[in-house]
């Protein structure tokens, strides 16, 4: 016994002598509870991107060049605009119609040139001046790529910069913004705002709350009470959303309009503690969405009626493929789903494929044709079980600062016109 005793006693001092000489495997990263991004993956992206998988690294270069661009850029504020919102708050958020146009020389008596025009697809440049709408569109952006960027590497810079950029536009009372868009995509002399304005935030924001995710597991700079007034900030925001006369139009909308106004419900429901919203939502995305908007072809109605229809057709199935991605947390299985006359979005990705791949001509109206915009509703149609889509996946156009689905795969916006 004495002998077994001392051999036990002798093995548990290697064991603690290697333990000091052999340094121990990295611990694992939490996986964020993203609304969108599916944060298991991500997780098991950072674990082979730390064994140093060539392909993954070569994204994170693109990743952390986007990064590094910002650390010295913003912070942002929506009360820095020249002028107020119509209301006279600089704290509401101010963006104007893109595609309408003054008809006269401005004067004194009439600064604006009224009345204004529209012309769909054309867009106006005096919009990203004196507004709102470029800087929060840098907020969106920023935080996205800081927070994976962090959480990829562990920088401490990105997450930092990150936290910064949410405090000064949401959470601090002298620059923060109020929780509503009442003043969105105003016309001059015509409307204070519109309800379609929404899409301002609903284009981008969930890739916001995925940020929020990532940088609540853990990161420096971002506190539990930062946490916490982030998280009343998105409870007001979704009230006003599900609330507002503004609200309740976009969600009426039966264009890209409602499919986005259904994906920024759904993700912030989740992203407040709302499952059952967010799964009805996307439920209802079915009957509500996908059986008037796509038809049996694949083909997209109300999105080819524009002049700016591959744009159009590719961000409405950003919207989709977010709603899907939202919907696999809530246990729905949007992409499965197949209307009346068998329509669905594998067959509305499928449409786009030959103009996506190079193999012919898109046969629409489109002022601005860019290839690479279709590249992400692709990738996430092959994903999720598409074959075409997967076949397809080689021959995509990279788009412009790299192909980074492998690092956040979920669909984006890849073009650059405003919605």
């Amino acid at each position: 016994m004495r002998g077994r005793s001392r051999a036990a006693a002798l093995l548990a001092a290697v064991v603690t002598l290697s333990a000091v000489l052999v340094p121990s495997a990295q611990a694992a990263p939490r996986a964020p509870d993203t609304a969108v991004l599916d944060g298991a993956r991500l997780q098991r992206t950072k674990l082979r991107l730390d064994q140093g998988e060539p392909q993954l690294q070569r994204a994170l270069r693109d990743l952390t060049a986007r990064a590094d661009n910002w650390l010295d850029q913003g912070p942002w504020t929506v009360v820095d605009k020249p002028k107020p919102a119509p209301g006279g708050d600089l704290h509401d958020y101010l963006s104007q119609a893109p595609y309408w146009w003054p008809t006269t020389t401005p004067t004194a008596d009439n600064p604006w040139g009224c009345p204004y025009v529209q012309r769909d697809g054309q867009r106006n440049p005096e919009v990203d001046s004196g507004t709102d709408r470029q800087d929060v569109e840098k907020v969106f952006d920023s935080t996205y790529d800081l927070s994976l960027a962090w959480y990829y590497t562990g920088k401490r810079a990105y997450a930092e910069k990150a936290a910064q950029i949410l405090r000064t536009w949401f959470l601090a009372p002298a620059t923060r913004m109020n929780p509503n868009l009442d003043h969105a995509q105003f016309i001059p002399c015509k409307y204070d705002g519109r309800a379609i304005g929404i899409i301002d935030f609903s284009q981008s924001y969930t890739s916001l709350l995925d940020a929020q995710a990532v940088l609540a597991t853990g990161a420096p700079g971002w506190s539990a009470e930062d946490r916490t007034a982030m998280g009343r900030w998105n409870a007001d925001f979704l009230g006003w959303l599900k609330d507002s006369a503004f609200g309740k139009e976009e969600g009426a909308a039966a264009n890209n309009h409602g499919t986005f106004y259904d994906m920024q419900l759904a993700a912030l429901a989740y992203a407040t503690g709302d499952r059952a919203l967010a799964r009805r939502t996307v439920l209802d995305a079915r009957t509500r969405r996908i059986d008037p908007q796509i038809a049996a072809d694949g083909s997209q109605p109300q999105e080819l009626a524009r002049t700016r229809s591959w744009h159009y057709s590719t961000f409405d199935l950003v919207a989709y493929a977010r709603l899907a991605a939202i919907g696999r947390h809530v246990g729905v299985n949007l992409w499965a789903y197949q209307g009346p006359d068998g329509q669905g979005l594998f067959k509305a990705v499928d449409y786009l494929l030959p103009a996506a791949t190079g193999a012919s001509a898109w046969p629409h109206p489109e002022l601005e044709f860019h290839r690479y915009a279709a590249s992400d509703v692709v990738h996430a149609a092959a994903d999720a079980g598409d074959a075409a889509a997967r076949k397809a996946v080689p021959r995509l156009e990279t788009p412009p600062g790299g192909d980074l689905w492998a690092l956040r795969p979920a669909a984006e916006q890849l073009d650059s016109i405003a919605g």
